[in-house]
């Protein structure tokens, strides 16, 4: 099969085009054919080396944890998919290797879920580690009807869909800090939009009036964002970050998504019934992942880029 792996860590250029083995699936494993892997920050941090520490990592190794395609085979105790299935899902593993990245994926049941008929092998390639990160994280802080959710960096991959996951959870007003730019974005989203930078709890509590506090705050970005939540919450054991473990030291919580077939059927359904839209910034073919990557890299993304096989 073709796949972009690479043979080292390092910077984009160590992504390549290769042609490796078709992958073996075990009797409890799905055999997918790829139509969309989504691209997300983790990836660069497996390309670069980051998290080599925390994850036994072997190569040649396919970056992707994202995936939407096409069942062509199923194991002998595989009892919920059935060749031809069109899924979507989240495909971490215990050690990294053989990613998303690929023409084919021996895919895990318990991170795998039917792909919503309404949407495209593309919108599927970019919902399933987004969502489960926004639905897991926003579950942790329990939020519910009548809350004020203020999520940081609203216009991005997790971003775009937390505040959607928020108020389908009843989350009664979303407050999303962007760039001017994608203030209009948020806007159709249903988010109020608000500037971040060095004004940002002076901004919240403008636009807020009362007592300026919101109920919880959704990291997207650590550093400073994060330092300002406590000052921006009633209550900061309702402080979630996704990106730093310091959100622990403040009395938060910090989350790092699991796959969980459950939830990705929660995603599945709230996708269909169009409560939650995956907007796809752009794609490129698999053998561009490198560019992908670049995109990427520059931290101007609106919602999900995305490969395509």
């Amino acid at each position: 099969m073709k796949a972009i792996a690479q043979n080292e860590f390092g910077d984009i250029d160590v992504l390549r085009s290769q042609d490796l083995p078709d992958p073996a699936i075990n009797f409890d494993e799905v055999l997918v054919e790829v139509r969309a892997a989504g691209v997300n920050p983790a990836d660069r941090l497996v390309r670069m080396g980051y998290v080599k520490d925390l994850m036994p990592h072997h190569f040649p190794l396919i970056p992707g944890w994202d995936v939407a395609g096409v069942v062509r085979e199923v194991g002998p105790a595989v009892d919920g998919f059935r060749p031809g299935d069109e899924v979507f899902g989240y495909q971490r593993k215990d050690h990294v290797q053989h990613g998303t990245y690929a023409e084919l994926v021996a895919a895990t049941e318990r991170g795998l879920a039917h792909k919503p008929p309404s949407l495209s092998f593309a919108e599927a390639g970019g919902l399933a580690l987004t969502g489960l990160t926004a639905v897991q994280a926003l579950r942790k802080v329990g939020v519910s009807a009548g809350d004020t959710v203020l999520v940081h960096a609203a216009a991005g991959g997790v971003g775009h869909l937390a505040v959607q996951v928020a108020r389908i959870l009843g989350a009664s007003r979303v407050i999303g800090t962007a760039s001017p730019r994608n203030h209009e974005f948020l806007r159709g989203l249903g988010v109020e939009p608000v500037a971040y930078g060095d004004a940002l709890i002076e901004n919240v509590a403008e636009l807020i009036g009362g007592d300026g506090l919101v109920d919880v705050a959704f990291d997207c970005v650590g550093g400073a964002a994060l330092n300002d939540s406590p000052a921006l919450v009633r209550d900061p054991s309702r402080i979630v970050s996704i990106v730093d473990t310091n959100v622990l030291e403040l009395g938060g919580w910090y989350c790092y998504a699991k796959p969980v077939r459950a939830d990705l059927e929660w995603l599945a359904a709230h996708a269909e019934s169009g409560d939650l839209k995956v907007v796809v910034q752009q794609t490129f073919p698999l053998a561009e992942a490198a560019e992908a990557h670049r995109l990427l890299e520059g931290r101007h993304v609106r919602g999900k880029v995305v490969l395509t096989v």
